[in-house]
């Protein structure tokens, strides 16, 4: 019985050696390994800087990433001095009428864009978008994360969409040259 008890105590302290050099396997899920590397400390609160804006909005576009669905606004001469405001809301409501616009998913996320979806100078649209439609062009098909989009209007000089999204999760925004970003994570 000695014999056993120390054979044991062998190969747990022998285990234990090997993994501490580097020879034994993780005891980590693979997947627990993967959703450690996503960040997650984005907060979902209202993120926002105050700016207005003539340059118009081009274009809104997507992409799926390893850690969280993309959205992009480009507004070509916008440079990177673009206002914005983004949160979580309740109900879509467009800006001017105050009109509840359905918006699918789990959460509602508003992004009010300080790029009008027409050219000030003309009046000529700029970005086609119809109000309480979905975003033309925007294809969210397989997305983790997003699950509509809804066009909802711009009205003096701000564009407003809403992003339905599986779950009220984290999300950031960052401007780049002439574009804005969303990003939202596909966990907490």
């Amino acid at each position: 019985m000695r014999r056993i008890g120390a054979a044991v105590a062998v190969l747990v302290l022998a285990g234990t050696a090997a993994v501490a050099a580097g020879g034994g396997a993780s005891a980590a899920p693979a997947g627990a390994a993967r959703a450690a590397a996503c960040p997650t400390g984005w907060g979902s609160g209202l993120k926002g800087v105050p700016d207005s804006g003539i340059v118009p909005l081009a274009d809104i576009r997507t992409g799926r990433h390893d850690c969280y669905d993309r959205m992009v606004f480009d507004v070509p001469g916008g440079g990177d001095h673009i206002g914005y405001y983004v949160q979580y809301v309740d109900q879509l409501h467009q800006v001017g009428s105050g009109d509840v616009i359905p918006v699918g998913g789990g959460a509602v996320l508003e992004v009010r864009i300080a790029a009008p979806s027409y050219d000030p100078q003309t009046g000529a649209v700029a970005y086609p978008g119809k109000a309480a439609k979905p975003l033309p062009g925007v294809d969210i098909t397989g997305y983790r994360t997003f699950r509509d989009t809804r066009f909802a209007g711009s009205f003096e000089g701000e564009t407003q969409i809403g992003l339905g999204v599986r779950a009220r999760l984290p999300f950031r925004v960052s401007q780049l040259h002439d574009r804005l970003v969303v990003d939202v994570a596909h966990s907490w």
